[in-house]
């Protein structure tokens, strides 16, 4: 069994993209036309760049997600809290990728 203490989770759900580590979840808005995120091209210490399929586009586009503005805005210590975040996966529709 894989130990995943160090693994975040990213997902979607309806307008909101989910991440999750730890015993946290935390929400926020995403473009109502965001079907999924399908890769995670990078993670560097709270900054995500993925790849998202959008319902407008048949092709997937590259996105930036920022969770440090976002963790500042909720009182998180963000260096405490990604601190130990060495791996993010995807998980949706009951599949996993990760990064």
């Amino acid at each position: 069994m894989k130990d995943r203490s160090s693994e975040a989770i990213l997902g979607n759900e309806k307008n909101f993209t989910i991440f999750r580590f730890g015993n946290h979840i935390i929400r926020f808005k995403s473009p109502y036309s965001l079907e999924r995120y399908t890769k995670i091209k990078d993670w560097d210490h709270g900054y995500l760049v993925v790849m998202a399929k959008y319902m407008h586009n048949e092709e997937e586009e590259e996105e930036y997600i920022d969770l440090v503005p976002i963790l500042k805005n909720l009182y998180f210590d963000v260096d405490t809290f990604l601190e130990p975040i060495k791996k993010v996966r995807l998980e949706y529709d009951g599949c996993e990728k990760s990064r």
